[in-house]
């Protein structure tokens, strides 16, 4: 079964390179990002593993955990790190799961019927401290991941959690937002300051700071 925005993210207990870990108890109160690589020792993978371990303190700014899980033994994560260093100048600073059984990968549809095996496709989950699921994306095997991406998507859920606004296509942070339509513009001038309107249902303001 696919999971939905909205769905409480499943809890499972793994082995991991850092040791055996509980899901939900290890994010306890944190925002986390799950993501599933399909196999240990290839060159995208490689590449997308070494670029999560570069961004460790833009993820730890925000209040992120970062997990990866593939199908394969602990052992080979453990075989793999030197070459992820290596290749991206950064030691490996997260967890990788080990899922030979695919329990993990299953319960979260990662799987890719047609595939031709059973490997995982390139999957995304922004899980929030509540659990739920906020975002997912799935790539195909050939095409590695933008992670510049999913740190704008975090930005914009914790931004749009903190106050009644939306960001419009292409948001990047510190650029204009999108006034919620459940506030009259009278309400966002008082909470906002300067709104301008371009049509009834948008309304533009600055980025609201916390």
């Amino acid at each position: 079964m696919s999971i939905r925005l909205g769905d409480a993210a499943p809890d499972f207990t793994a082995e991991t390179t850092a040791g055996t870990i509980r899901f939900h108890e290890w994010k306890a109160g944190s925002w986390a990002v799950l993501f599933s690589h399909p196999a240990d020792y290839t060159p995208v993978c490689t590449t997308e593993l070494g670029r999560t371990a570069e961004l460790k303190a833009e993820f730890d700014k925000r209040g992120v955990k970062v997990i990866a899980i593939s199908v394969d033994p602990v052992e080979d994560h453990h075989g793999w790190a030197p070459d992820i260093a290596e290749v991206s100048g950064s030691e490996l600073n997260f967890p990788i799961i080990a899922d030979p059984t695919r329990t993990v990968s299953e319960s979260y549809d990662m799987i890719h019927p047609g595939a031709g095996d059973s490997s995982t496709v390139r999957s995304v989950f922004i899980i929030d401290p509540d659990n739920k699921v906020r975002l997912t994306l799935t790539y195909p095997k050939s095409v590695g991941r933008n992670f510049d991406e999913i740190l704008r998507v975090i930005d914009a859920l914790q931004l749009t959690d903190a106050f009644p606004i939306s960001t419009p296509a292409d948001w990047m942070p510190g650029q204009r937002v999108i006034v919620s339509p459940a506030m009259s513009t009278a309400e966002a001038t008082q909470r906002f300051g300067q709104v301008e309107e371009v049509k009834p249902y948008l309304r533009w303001t600055a980025q609201p700071r916390a």
